[in-house]
């Protein structure tokens, strides 16, 4: 049976990925147990002459996608987590010093993220004022980077947003809402400070 048939059954049959996800995740430090993440660079895809830095936190069970194209680098004290959704980087792609990502993302390529940068996927549950949010869940919302992108250090990427082609995050910038192709973006929430469209101009 190929992978995406052992995660459809897994998705059809809640008790076993219960069973699954105990043997594979420690539940306290909600990452893959020690013997799992040995085991990671056999279930990981790594492009041609990519890099991984050793001080990068891979929380990456392997009933979920990761993928790292060629010629990509994650450096140091990065955090990819994909425990809640796929996470694919392209080709020639850099993701900063002490950045995280958290599924389900995709990366596209010769894209170059700062230091610091947190592209999240996820969100906690807090609407019924009855339940302790950690009683509440998660939902998730995909987050797409497209090719040629650069994003300032320190910015933050929220659920749901899709970044355009040839854009620019700005430094501290908090995104909310997608992006357009071809423009700068900045501010808290981010908003629109230059097009860089040739037709615009």
């Amino acid at each position: 049976m190929n992978k995406e048939g052992i995660r459809t059954q897994m998705k059809s049959s809640p008790r076993l990925k219960q069973w699954l996800d105990y043997l594979i995740m420690n539940q306290r430090d909600a990452r893959p147990r020690w013997y799992v993440r040995i085991l990671a660079p056999f279930y990981q895809h790594r492009g041609r002459d990519s890099k991984i830095y050793h001080s990068v936190r891979m929380d990456t069970p392997p009933y979920r996608q990761f993928s790292l194209g060629k010629r990509s680098v994650i450096e140091s004290y990065c955090c990819i987590n994909n425990a809640v959704g796929d996470v694919v980087i392209g080709d020639h792609t850099r993701i900063g010093i002490h950045c995280t990502v958290i599924g389900p993302v995709t990366i596209g390529s010769h894209v170059n993220l700062a230091q610091g940068i947190t592209v999240t996927a996820l969100n906690h549950n807090f609407k019924d004022t009855t339940l302790r949010i950690d009683e509440q869940g998660i939902s998730t919302k995909p987050v797409v980077i497209g090719d040629d992108v650069w994003i300032g250090a320190n910015a933050v990427i929220l659920p749901g947003v899709t970044i355009g082609r040839h854009a620019v995050v700005a430094a501290g910038a908090v995104v909310t809402k997608d992006v357009p192709d071809n423009c700068i973006v900045g501010g808290v929430p981010a908003s629109i400070l230059k097009d860089l469209n040739p037709q615009t101009i």
